[in-house]
């Protein structure tokens, strides 16, 4: 353990929140501050999950979780810098119902990018968009890109259409993360150690606000924020695009416009490998059939030879009558088979 990086981070993490009143970091002492030993101010509070303690403070556990959510959603959203471990043990509630936050050895840093993929993974699942789940986890680093990924995303749509058959809002967060994972087996996916850092904190507080609010939900709270971080991203670069996107769609829409429907949705399943296209080729026609006939004509050639010995045969040992029937068998299968290959003759010539 590094006391002085422990430090930083406890720094840094005050600052972020320096404006919201209801939030409390301990402060950092630097002249008593070695790498062995961490000296903080002394910041007393009520173990958020001490349920009976905070009632008789008068503190309001909803509110609390309300709280507990937003503030690691500020964390994780704003600012890109968050606490990776907040279980029970590391947050505590001030008797003027601040949050408090101990314990910085473990942070994770989040870069915008990756926070807007994050968010796309999650809108993707809550619309159960296999598409804008896959592109989302192509981008983050997630997923390897391969030259097929049909299979991949139909494994997605099918957990999506599946397991995914509640509201985005009573959705879960471990729930969400665990689709995530079954998702991941046998495909090409590589969650990075980032996203593992962020749906596991985001499991543990969830599991905190329960314990506070039994009705508690973390996408509940997390919806508005998301909506606004989408919102904000979508509309940063609108004005400096709005003119070539207005060229484009003017461009694009006359031809857009003029395909049927059933065409285009053809087109968009073909792009996702769920049709097949079966190709027919002359070539392949004639030399398939000229093989077919050539089996059929060895049948009926070999036939016509059975019969005709055993004509043969029967009339050698003076069964005239039974060589009679096998020699007109074998004359059936000789006329049988000149048809045939008269018939192949005539096709291979409309071909």
């Amino acid at each position: 353990m590094d006391y002085l990086n422990e430090g930083r981070n406890a720094d840094t993490f005050r600052r972020n929140f320096r404006n919201y009143d209801w939030v409390s970091v301990p402060r950092v002492y630097w002249r008593y501050t070695t790498p062995r030993v961490l000296t903080l101010e002394y910041v007393p509070g009520i173990k958020i999950s001490h349920y009976e303690a905070l009632e008789a403070a008068g503190l309001d556990r909803k509110v609390l979780a309300q709280l507990g959510a937003r503030a690691y959603l500020l964390q994780l959203l704003n600012d890109g810098f968050f606490h990776a471990d907040p279980h029970p043990g590391n947050i505590a509630v001030s008797p003027e119902g601040a949050l408090v936050f101990y314990d910085f050895g473990m942070m994770g840093q989040i870069q915008a990018v990756t926070r807007d993929k994050l968010m796309e993974v999650l809108f993707g699942i809550s619309q159960k968009d296999a598409d804008r789940v896959v592109v989302a986890l192509i981008d983050l680093g997630a997923l390897a890109a391969v030259d097929d990924m049909g299979p991949v995303r139909r494994s997605i749509q099918y957990i999506l259409d599946n397991f995914m058959d509640k509201p985005f809002e009573t959705q879960s967060v471990s729930a969400i993360s665990d689709d995530l994972y079954e998702i991941a087996y046998d495909q090409p996916f590589r969650f990075p150690a980032t996203f593992t850092f962020v749906m596991r904190a985001f499991s543990t507080l969830e599991g905190v606000g329960k314990g506070l609010d039994p009705d508690f939900n973390f996408m509940e709270v997390a919806k508005p924020f998301a909506m606004q971080l989408m919102t904000n991203s979508n509309g940063s670069d609108s004005n400096s695009l709005l003119s070539e996107l207005g060229r484009q769609a003017a461009q694009v829409s006359t031809s857009a416009l003029s395909l049927p429907r059933r065409l285009e949705d053809t087109l968009e399943k073909l792009e996702r490998g769920d049709i097949r296209v079966r190709v027919r080729s002359t070539d392949t026609d004639r030399i398939l059939r000229r093989l077919s006939t050539v089996q059929i004509g060895t049948n009926y050639t070999l036939l016509s030879s059975a019969f005709t010995l055993s004509a043969v045969i029967l009339f050698v040992n003076h069964y005239v009558w039974l060589a009679a029937i096998a020699a007109m068998l074998a004359a059936a299968m000789m006329v049988v088979l000149l048809r045939l290959l008269s018939r192949l003759d005539r096709f291979e010539r409309m071909l």
